[in-house]
């Protein structure tokens, strides 16, 4: 039987994402994407809560999947972050979400995915997939021990849920580095499908940039050791290099946790979609649960 994580020519399926300020100020940027992919609504703190349940609900009314960034530690109240999901199911028919712990100056009474989870909030909305972060290179404020507590809570709380849950990770451009943790991950335990973070095709001092704000150092270390092979000058880098490797690793290891890619459109999103239309990784969807009809509040 063929591996359903894996099209007709052995191509993985791709998730993406946008900024309310993308879907809001240039809406054609929704247009690139084909209907039911899962557009990631992204909160990195520069945008009102109107703005970012509006760009929810567009994105719904494109045809697409909204999944928005929920981070635990900018709400101010549990009331506040009731307040947020429930706008977004009720208004934009959200029904998927990405809980992270985010960052704040001054964080509010949820400090982590895994309390935003026990709030209970997701199942009473009848929310039905759930995606947690992972982090390839470890996350430099968290200890590992820590880390594996957090990865071991999460499936318990799973367990108990009606929801899909999955794990999306940062972006990363070490192949091998990718493997190595998922092996590990694994090795701890781990149920969760994997949808590893890949950057789209950009200029590379713009891939830096995202990789220093994102504190991702033994990435931009791979960058310079290995630019020549990964990066042309004319074209920029080159997602192939990541995702050809992890394609690789599906067929040789059909046990794996892989389950897609979640592109980072660096370069932009028309840019990125073309890239991924020319590949054929826009072209089918994977077994994970797939969206019901909406009824959004009008």
């Amino acid at each position: 039987m063929p591996d359903t994580r894996l099209n007709a020519q052995g191509l993985i399926a791709a998730s993406t994402e946008v900024s309310p300020r993308q879907v809001l100020e240039k809406p054609e940027n929704l247009t690139y994407l084909p209907k039911l992919t899962r557009a990631y609504i992204t909160d990195l703190g520069n945008a009102s809560e109107d703005d970012i349940v509006l760009a929810a609900r567009r994105v719904h009314e494109a045809g697409l999947v909204p999944v928005p960034h929920l981070a635990a530690r900018r709400y101010p109240s549990v009331q506040a972050f009731d307040r947020r999901i429930r706008r977004l199911v009720a208004e934009a028919g959200v029904r998927e979400v990405l809980t992270i712990a985010g960052e704040a100056e001054k964080s509010g009474p949820l400090t982590s995915s895994v309390a935003l989870i026990e709030t209970g909030l997701f199942d009473e909305l009848g929310i039905e997939s759930i995606g947690v972060a992972g982090h390839p290179e470890g996350a430099p404020a968290i200890p590992q021990d820590t880390i594996r507590a957090f990865l071991a809570r999460k499936h318990e709380l799973a367990a108990e849920s009606d929801a899909h849950f999955h794990i999306v990770t940062q972006f990363g451009f070490d192949p091998h580095a990718v493997s190595v943790w998922l092996d590990q991950l694994q090795a701890w335990g781990n149920k969760f499908p994997v949808h590893v973070g890949v950057a789209g095709p950009a200029k590379l001092t713009t891939l830096m940039k995202y990789a220093a704000f994102a504190g991702i150092g033994n990435s931009i270390d791979f960058l310079k050791k290995r630019g020549g092979a990964v990066v042309s000058m004319l074209s920029g880098y080159d997602p192939e290099t990541m995702v050809r490797p992890l394609e690789a690793r599906i067929e040789a290891r059909p046990d794996t946790q892989l389950e897609q890619i979640h592109v980072y459109p660096f370069g932009g999103i028309q840019k990125t979609s073309e890239w991924l239309v020319s590949r054929g990784s826009w072209s089918f969807q994977t077994h994970a649960p797939l969206p019901k009809a909406y009824e959004v509040a009008q």
